[in-house]
């Protein structure tokens, strides 16, 4: 391995096990191959060069690679600084399984999509540090969306299944059940629900649809994804408890995440500030009570 080289290839546990890569090459040069599975990546720095079929293509910043499954191909610098990209490899049949069709054929090998190539970086990212509801709901939007945008349209197409203001009302009731103190009936028994909230699929297959209609569903209903909404709930939950003193670190893991940092993060963006800002606030300036009506306890 040539010297700054960095190499990082795991299975995630989302959609039954999802292969990525995250690297840095500058002087590895790919043999000609190919995967059973797509290659889906982004480049983060630098540029690749990549032999297909069709002739040679470069993909750069702000690009999106999309390679089929049996497509033979090679890749290597593009700039003498090398190039680092991120990798999902999903499997035909779990992009079947996400859409409802028969496994999709990508129409371009490189697309030029600033923004959706910051959707791969962050799917991929959420792959690697977030819960499994996060993870799952973004790889799920990723590929869903690419799907709709880049794959070549199938004529046949098989029966989805729907899901409508019931089955997002039941998952959102599960969603509170997880800052609850009880697990809810309509959750399976293997479901710990307290050390770790449900993923996408465990989700879905609770109140009878798929997980790509589920988070149609939900978004439809209540304005977020499934993993966003539970994470407002959760910075809902430390909100009040850093409101009553509990200190940050403790608050985090009542609410549900993984440090104080990981609350930090999601608390900044959702409420502007940190958690400990937040609380110095509160508690230097507590909403008065007036005279006449009850006070809100609990």
């Amino acid at each position: 391995m040539s010297a700054g080289e960095k190499v990082r290839y795991w299975r995630h546990p989302g959609m039954g096990g999802l292969d990525l890569m995250r690297a840095r090459y500058v002087g590895h040069r790919f043999s000609r191959h190919s995967h059973d599975t797509y290659a889906i990546g982004a480049v983060e720095s630098g540029a690749e060069a990549i032999h297909l079929p069709g002739g040679l293509a470069h993909a750069g910043v702000h690009e999106v690679v999309l390679i089929d499954p049996g497509v033979v191909h090679t890749g290597h610098a593009h700039t003498p600084g090398g190039w680092t990209y991120r990798v999902l490899y999903p499997t035909p049949a779990q992009l079947t399984a996400l859409t409802g069709r028969d496994a999709p054929s990508f129409a371009r090998p490189v697309v030029t999509d600033a923004r959706l190539a910051a959707l791969v970086v962050a799917a991929h990212r959420a792959a690697e540090t977030e819960d499994p509801l996060t993870a799952d709901t973004v790889l799920h939007l990723l590929l869903a969306r690419l799907v709709a945008t880049q794959a070549r349209p199938r004529a046949a197409t098989r029966a989805r299944t729907a899901a409508g203001p019931t089955a997002a009302a039941r998952a959102r009731d599960l969603l509170h059940a997880c800052l609850s103190q009880e697990t809810p009936a309509a959750a399976p028994a293997a479901w710990n629900f307290h050390a770790r909230p449900p993923g996408l699929r465990e989700l879905a297959e609770a109140v009878g649809t798929t997980p790509f209609a589920l988070v149609r569903a939900f978004r439809r209903a209540y304005g977020l994804p499934p993993h966003a909404y539970l994470t407002q709930l959760r910075v809902r939950r430390a909100r009040e408890l850093l409101a009553r003193g509990t200190p940050p670190a403790e608050a985090a893991q009542a609410a549900g995440f993984c440090d104080q940092s990981h609350l930090s993060r999601h608390f900044r963006r959702i409420v502007g500030t940190t958690p400990g800002a937040y609380q110095r606030a509160v508690q230097e300036h507590p909403i008065p009570h007036t005279p006449g009506l009850p006070t809100v306890s609990g």
